[in-house]
């Protein structure tokens, strides 16, 4: 069933999304296409840079759901916090090492930097990633730092203040001339690099007391993610307006790659879960730790709303 704006009495809530990469557009395109307010919600739609900031505001009341990413909740949930993720979009990580043209070796990066927004950021993890698979360790042989967002970090490549940085699909296109190559991409990894990159979370308190708001938010990011899918001039131009960019071979590449890496029924795979348990234990260090799937996923919601028939009638519509 697709419910019509009279289904539901209006409902404030308070979202935000961390990035302003088409990645990012089943947080924004609800906003301006109207489907929160089809589903009896007030949104209040907010930007706040990276996930680990976004994730902060969650904890402190700030944000009823955040777009997060699965290692940054992985790290709170160990520390104490009661942060949830309920849904998940993304469950990849599309990243590609973009580095200077005179750069063609793993070798050559040695003593050099590369840009991230922060610190346990999904850029970050990516980083990470895409040096290891160079057989490069972080931060001992190749410099990590933090200097924002997408268009930051090829701002900060075109001043050459960093040697490389980290890129979702086409972002390197924003370099304006700057001459450049791919030293590796996540999509080179066998098997997928799997990790749980753009996700819903919330605090199990909110869950517990708001879940049928919860439920009308993740319905309106199924639908977005719809749209994506089956409207690529129109979504085109929304991704246009939020990444500030008319540049077609930007907006082609990031386009092409959401629009095939978004999964239709949201769950968080377990592979990519485990994967920041593993990294979250060892980073914190405690001997005796523990965390399960379980401690910080529910995906109640999302396999209620796919039993219901509401995916399948959306894509039959």
């Amino acid at each position: 069933m697709i419910f019509t704006r009279a289904s539901f009495a209006q409902e404030r809530v308070r979202l935000s999304h961390s990035a302003l990469e088409t990645s990012n557009s089943v947080w924004y395109f609800p906003q301006e296409l109207g489907i929160y307010k089809r589903y009896g919600l007030d949104s209040e739609l907010l930007y706040i840079p990276s996930t680990t900031t976004s994730l902060t505001s969650l904890l402190a009341g700030d944000i009823n759901l955040a777009n997060v990413s699965g290692g940054a909740v992985a790290s709170a949930v160990l520390a104490g916090a009661q942060a949830v993720l309920v849904s998940c979009y993304l469950n990849s990580l599309p990243y590609e090492l973009v580095v200077q043209e005179s750069i063609k070796s793993a070798e050559e990066l040695k003593g050099k930097s590369i840009g991230i927004s922060r610190l346990g950021s999904a850029s970050d993890v990516a980083a990470r990633a895409l040096l290891r698979g160079l057989g490069l360790e972080p931060d001992k042989q190749v410099h990590i730092l933090q200097t924002g967002g997408s268009s930051e970090r090829a701002a900060a490549f075109r001043a050459g203040r960093i040697a490389g940085f980290p890129s979702p699909p086409g972002t390197v296109y924003l370099t304006k001339g700057m001459p450049f190559r791919i030293l590796i991409s996540t999509a080179d990894f066998k098997p997928r690099f799997e990790f749980p990159y753009i996700c819903a979370a919330t605090n199990r308190s909110y869950l517990q007391k708001n879940r049928e708001t919860v439920r009308r938010v993740l319905m309106a990011h199924i639908e977005g993610v719809h749209f994506v899918k089956t409207h690529k001039d129109e979504s085109k131009k929304m991704m246009s307006k939020y990444a500030r960019t008319t540049n077609e071979n930007y907006l082609e590449a990031a386009y092409t790659a959401s629009a095939k890496l978004y999964d239709m029924v949201p769950l968080v795979t377990r592979p990519g879960v485990d994967v920041q348990i593993k990294e979250a234990l060892t980073t914190a260090r405690k001997p005796n730790a523990q965390l399960r799937f379980e401690d910080m996923v529910d995906e109640s919601i999302v396999r209620e709303i796919e039993k219901s028939g509401f995916i399948d009638k959306l894509y039959k519509r």
